[in-house]
């Protein structure tokens, strides 16, 4: 019955076997689904509408096949749109069905510029100036390093971007570089689950059982063999027998019998039956012999450590199935949701727009301004520093690089740090231009003062560049501005609800450093303001005490004057209905002759010569300092003043009056 039961048993493992086995062979199903994307009408861009890539759950996965360096980018779907509306372009999108739909877009017609006249009449030369204008083609325009894109990535020939997750309202683009048409061959693939819980646990199963089989089988091969040895038939019924006297018997018989009793072998050299016949066949095992008698049986032991060997396959298989199975071969037990934990709510106005940049796009985008300013710094190329500055910053650049030029012992201008980007305050719209606010630090350099800086993007083809860009005060405490993700809203300069329009903050501040005391608005800056423009009073008095000791205050005089620059004001709000106000202003000061016979002399004012070419001036010399201030202005009806942020001082020009 043994053997029935291991035979059952050996059965039941390989059927166990062989089906986990299947699971993870034959019947396992495809990692992935994939959908081609049909091109029929090239051109230089692809949109892949983010519902493309939501068309299935899980992860997506962009693998685009081509010839040559494959650009790919993503963002917000309408940010896509406009900088593709003078462009050629195949834009994917999926219909109600689920089919993918590929709409060929045309860029539309320039504006026709002719007069109405019959271009005939203008001869052969009009036709000739026609056909040359027709002739040209209009480049095409390069998407590789846009600061629009939330993100980019490149590849030759094949380019595979995996476990993307684009949000709604975004999409992607695909292309060369924006002349060449792009790439036809477009796959996207999502995951599918085809993980096999069962094929472990059947394996082990089947190992488990197989064990058992092994061990019936040879529990039954042991009782066989236990079962082994003579099977003689005995004789049959003996006449009952009764002790015979010996002294009774003739002394013949009497001598025979003790003769005979005289001859018998020793007792214990071959067993006998009941009837004294000896069984000459058997074999008995004597445990209190010594080993080496031939009467003793040596295989119990011998078929023990057989049956212990045939027991270490079996566990060694179950090893090796069991270690073989990967994490989706078994049950993930204890795997339940996550409890979500509490988080603040923030309420989103209604309407709201989405931020210019996100968290990751501004650090990106700094970080690459930063590197071209430093590069345009050391090779002096102001048109390279213009790819990223603008304004009040380029103008101090310009003046920089100019007397650089010949002042070449002055030392390089300090980076943009961007090792810890510690606020990003994006505006929220959906127009151009967008405009962002940053403060950024050293972490490994504390003699870098933090600088607070906005940037502007003037169109969708355009990138970021900096326009006020100044060093905040240790002193200086920042107000509480709105979540990156969220962004807020830029103030009109004539605003009313604050303690000052930003329009006229600049020409306020102006007043207190020109009238100090006296001025109306001197109460309404916080001391860090009034310390500055103390400073900027100090530096004139200084100005003016240097020509009385020169012996120049009777032949010369000098004139001050703050206003503020063409620039306009740029104002983001603040959480507590204020507003962070970026303002310009330029202090002109002017040397000049009391009389025609006197001339004024640089001296040893070094900048001076170098920006002139000349050490004299008739008529005096103008000198412009150009100051980037930061303001925190507070709402209108707050007891609070307006508190200085960050400030940067530069010199814009040194001209001689004629």
């Amino acid at each position: 019955m043994r053997f029935v039961w291991a035979v059952v048993a050996f059965v039941l493992a390989a059927v166990l076997i062989g089906a986990g086995i299947a699971q993870r062979t034959i019947f396992m199903g495809p990692s992935s689904q994939k959908t081609q994307v049909q091109i029929d009408e090239p051109a230089p861009f692809v949109l892949l509408d983010g519902d493309v890539l939501r068309t299935n759950p899980g992860a997506q996965t962009l693998i685009v096949r081509g010839d040559g360096e494959i650009f790919g980018s993503y963002g917000r779907t309408a940010d896509m749109e406009a900088w593709l509306a003078d462009s050629d372009y195949n834009h994917v999108t999926v219909d109600d069905d689920g089919t993918l739909d590929v709409e060929p877009v045309s860029a539309p017609d320039a504006p026709d510029e002719t007069d109405g006249d019959d271009p005939a009449a203008d001869g052969d030369d009009a036709t000739t100036d026609e056909g040359d204008a027709t002739a040209e083609e209009p480049a095409g325009r390069d998407p590789r390093g846009s600061d629009l894109w939330l993100d980019s990535f490149m590849d030759e020939d094949h380019l595979i971007s995996d476990n993307m997750q684009l949000p709604e309202g975004t999409s992607l683009l695909i292309a060369y570089d924006g002349t060449e048409n792009a790439p036809d061959d477009i796959v996207v693939s999502w995951p599918l689950d085809n993980t096999t819980p069962w094929a472990g646990p059947l394996m082990v199963a089947g190992g488990i059982v197989l064990l058992i089989g092994l061990i019936l089988y040879v529990l039954g091969i042991r009782h066989q063999r236990r079962g082994r040895g003579p099977r003689r038939k005995g004789p049959g019924p003996l006449p009952a027998t009764e002790p015979i006297d010996v002294a009774v018997l003739p002394p013949a018989e009497r001598a025979a019998i003790e003769a005979s009793e005289s001859t018998d072998p020793p007792t214990g050299d071959a067993p006998s039956d009941t009837s004294g016949t000896e069984i000459e066949d058997a074999e008995i095992v004597d445990e209190n012999k010594d080993p080496d008698a031939k009467t003793s049986m040596r295989a119990a032991p011998t078929v023990r450590r057989r049956h212990r060997m045939l027991v270490l396959p079996v566990l060694g298989l179950t090893a090796i199935l069991a270690a073989g199975c990967s994490a989706d071969s078994w049950p993930q037990l204890g795997e339940g949701s996550p409890s979500p934990s509490p988080s603040p709510t923030v309420i989103a106005p209604e309407n709201q727009k989405p931020p210019a940049v996100t968290e990751a796009q501004a650090k990106r985008i700094l970080k690459t301004v930063s590197e071209t300013v430093v590069e345009a710094d050391t090779a002096l190329d102001i048109d390279l520093a213009a790819t990223r500055l603008d304004g009040p910053a380029l103008a101090a650049r310009t003046t920089e690089y100019a007397l650089r030029t010949k002042l070449t012992d002055m030392a390089l201008p300090a980076a943009i740090p961007t090792d810890d980007v510690e606020v990003v305050l994006p505006e929220a719209t959906d127009r151009w231009p967008r405009t962002v606010l940053m403060l950024t630090k050293s972490d490994g350099d504390d003699t870098v003062p933090p600088v607070l800086l906005t940037m502007t993007q003037a169109d969708p083809w355009s990138n970021y560049k900096i326009s006020n860009m100044a060093e905040m005060s240790a002193d200086a405490v920042f107000p509480q501005v709105a979540a990156t993700w969220l962004g807020t809203s830029l103030v009109p300069s004539d605003s009313a609800f604050l303690t000052i329009p930003p329009a006229e903050l600049a020409t306020a501040f102006a007043d207190v450093v020109d009238a100090g005391e006296k001025s109306e608005f001197y109460g309404q800056f916080d001391d860090l303001a009034l310390n500055l423009a103390k400073s900027i009073t100090d530096s004139r008095q200084a100005v003016v005490q240097t020509l009385s000791d020169k012996g120049a205050a009777e032949t010369s005089k000098a004139a001050f004057d703050m206003a503020p620059t063409t620039a306009e004001p740029i104002s983001m709000t603040t959480l507590d209905s204020g507003a962070i106000v970026a303002v310009s202003l330029t202090d002109t000061e002017a040397v000049t002759p009391t009389s025609s016979d006197v001339v004024i002399r640089f001296g040893e004012n070094a900048q001076a010569k170098a920006l002139t070419d000349a050490t004299e001036s008739a008529k005096g010399v103008e000198t412009t300092y150009e100051f980037q201030l930061f303001f925190s202005v507070p709402a209108q009806g707050s007891t609070e003043q307006i508190r200085l942020l960050a400030v940067r001082q530069d010199l814009v020009s040194v001209k001689v009056i004629k």
